[in-house]
């Protein structure tokens, strides 16, 4: 029986006002499983973000529910179990790192002396530890997205989600964080990413669901959904196409 870590049921969700009023999400359900990786997929303007965004409690659903680890949305409070990478990381450019990550474990309830032991032993990991007196502000890209991936693991949470981690970095970066992630599972987390990268997504992922248009197109297993003789991108490509062909025969 499959143990859940994040369940979103039935989820609506539209932006607008009477006539310019625009459904983004449409009765969306799926399940996470806990310590798995799992992909979320979609072309621009799916609903990805959105959904992230009512996960994470910054939006609400017009309907639906959210559960993490068992925890109704509105019953309990369950974002502290969760770290979040956005896709776009905002960092204070004055801090240094080290800085950086003792106010985020201090905003997450820790103790100073814990804190000071997670962000020494997460720049290490991340290969940052030459960088802990430097000022944010001075760093590359890929060292930001390495921050923001110390940052959303500094309180030790048992749910990953990560916005387009790997956005724009270069391959040794992308082989970082997909080493990491491939750590995060065996160390029994929950890692739940969207990405654009559909080889990584083929690469990593135990499960994925594809949403289109604010609807569900397939949840399962890679392993189910990529036929013999076919990659994921080129079913991916496939059931948007389907999709879209049948909402122009409706339309």
């Amino acid at each position: 029986m499959m143990i859940s870590s994040l369940l979103c049921n039935d989820l609506c969700k539209s932006f607008g006002k009477k006539r310019t009023k625009k459904q983004v999400l449409k009765d969306l359900s799926f399940s996470v499983a806990k310590e798995e990786v799992f992909g979320f997929l979609g072309p621009n303007g799916a609903g990805k973000s959105t959904t992230i965004k009512i996960i994470l409690g910054f939006l609400r659903p017009d309907s639906g529910s959210i559960e993490v680890s068992g925890i109704g949305a509105g019953l309990g409070e369950y974002r502290h179990l969760i770290g979040y990478l956005p896709e776009l990381p905002f960092f204070y450019n004055h801090l240094t790192a080290l800085e950086t990550l003792m106010m985020s474990g201090k905003l997450s309830g820790m103790k100073q002396k814990e804190v000071k032991d997670s962000a020494a032993h997460l720049l290490e990991r991340l290969t940052l530890s030459h960088a802990t007196g430097q000022k944010v502000g001075g760093f590359s890209k890929g060292m930001k997205q390495r921050l923001g991936l110390a940052n959303a693991l500094i309180h030790d949470p048992p749910i990953l989600i990560l916005d387009e981690p790997m956005s724009g970095l270069d391959p040794l970066g992308r082989y970082q964080v997909k080493q990491l992630i491939r750590d995060l599972k065996a160390e029994g987390k929950t890692v739940f990413f969207s990405s654009h990268i559909l080889s990584d997504i083929e690469e990593l992922c135990d499960r994925i669901a594809i949403i289109h248009t604010g609807e569900l197109l397939y949840s399962g297993s890679v392993v189910d959904f990529v036929a013999e003789n076919q990659n994921l991108e080129d079913n991916f490509i496939d059931i948007i196409r389907q999709k879209d062909e049948a909402c122009c025969v409706d339309a």
